[in-house]
């Protein structure tokens, strides 16, 4: 206001404010130890996305039985496959780099946009892990520090489901719920079906089957697993994954009986996707198969599930029950390609934004 109260008639321009990009992917924990996983599967399975049973049930399993006997093994797991270098686990690791080149793609003006200046003054980048660190509640209180006024949250599953991306979604509303002003908020759309994605998945296996020693008689589809009474309830994840390994073969000219589909990871008693990847694996080497390859389009980086999980625990089985050469397909991670598909989906999704 004027000296004299009355109101001016100079206004400064009311900017519209930076675009924020929130990266997100699961989660590690802190250090391949007890305690640091036992944090983790706390907050991992504490939430009700994750496992829906009725807490008067689930909360004395887990606390008691799970958080006590569970971390230790887990433990050795992560250890297997800790980044030394960076003291990290590699999904953290990935994560954070994947973010750095979207970070750096933009800066060399890989976004199309007719807004002036330099995109890099536009858009910040951040990343967050929903379990762990660092957390959702981090990146979403950086972008707001940057002056983001529109974010678009990315989170790095191919595939939908409840217990991941509206996990995702979850903890950004819960975190804005605490925030007197709010930015105008994106979520973008799980990739399954992209054709950019598909044609990149190919080009990697074709890649990597390329510097093989030898040629697999069968290549499976191996997604992480979810109860099967989620997809009762609604879940489309089954269904997504399905098409998944659909455009795929098709894209590779493969038959389903050269190419199954199976399901990792199950955890606890009830009866999850099927046909599981652990038994078939054992299947198919007792019935002769001695060339396998396994490719993990479920997962945007490598973690304990593709490294550890199918790496070394399904390739030790494969061999003791007569396979001989086993080999693992490198998810995308931050390799070109896989950030192609990533500079790809921001592109769409931040489309009117900048």
């Amino acid at each position: 206001m004027s000296p004299s109260g009355a109101h001016s008639n100079k206004h400064e321009p009311v900017l519209p404010g930076k675009v924020g990009i929130l990266v997100v992917n699961l989660g590690t924990p802190d250090a391949p130890r007890f305690w640091s996983v036992r944090r983790f599967l706390k907050e991992f399975l504490s939430d009700r996305r994750v496992v829906d049973l009725p807490r008067i049930i689930w909360w004395p399993i887990l606390h008691f039985i799970i958080l006590w006997f569970r971390p230790g093994r887990v433990a050795k797991n992560y250890a297997a496959i800790w980044n030394k270098e960076r003291n990290e686990g590699p999904l953290k690791a990935t994560t954070r780099t994947q973010a750095e080149k979207l970070a750096a793609w933009i800066r060399a003006g890989g976004l199309e946009t007719h807004a002036p200046g330099p995109q890099s003054d536009e858009i910040f980048i951040a990343w967050a892990m929903r379990y762990g660190n660092p957390s959702i509640s981090l990146g979403v209180a950086q972008l707001k520090e940057h002056g983001c006024g529109r974010i678009l949250v990315l989170p790095l599953y191919p595939q939908y489901s409840a217990a991941t991306t509206a996990s995702v979604c979850d903890e950004v509303f819960v975190t804005l719920e605490s925030m007197r002003w709010q930015p105008a908020v994106r979520i973008a759309p799980p990739y399954f079906n992209d054709p950019a994605y598909i044609d990149v998945l190919a080009t990697s296996l074709r890649a990597t089957l390329s510097r093989l020693d030898f040629v697999p008689e069968m290549i499976l589809v191996s997604f992480h697993g979810i109860p099967k009474s989620y997809v009762a309830k609604g879940d489309p994840y089954l269904e997504q994954c399905t098409e998944t390994w659909r455009l795929l073969r098709e894209e590779l000219g493969l038959s389903a009986d050269r190419c199954p589909i199976t399901f990792q990871s199950r955890f606890g008693q009830t009866e999850w996707l099927q046909p599981y990847t652990d038994a078939t694996v054992k299947k198919l080497a007792r019935e002769g198969v001695k060339s396998l390859v396994v490719i993990t389009p479920g997962f945007s980086a490598d973690c304990l599930e593709t490294l550890f999980e199918i790496g070394v625990e399904n390739r030790a089985i494969f061999k003791e029950n007569g396979g001989k050469n086993f080999a693992v397909i490198p998810c995308l991670n931050d390799s070109e390609l896989g950030m192609m598909v990533l500079y790809d989906l921001v592109e769409r999704e931040i489309n009117g934004w900048v």
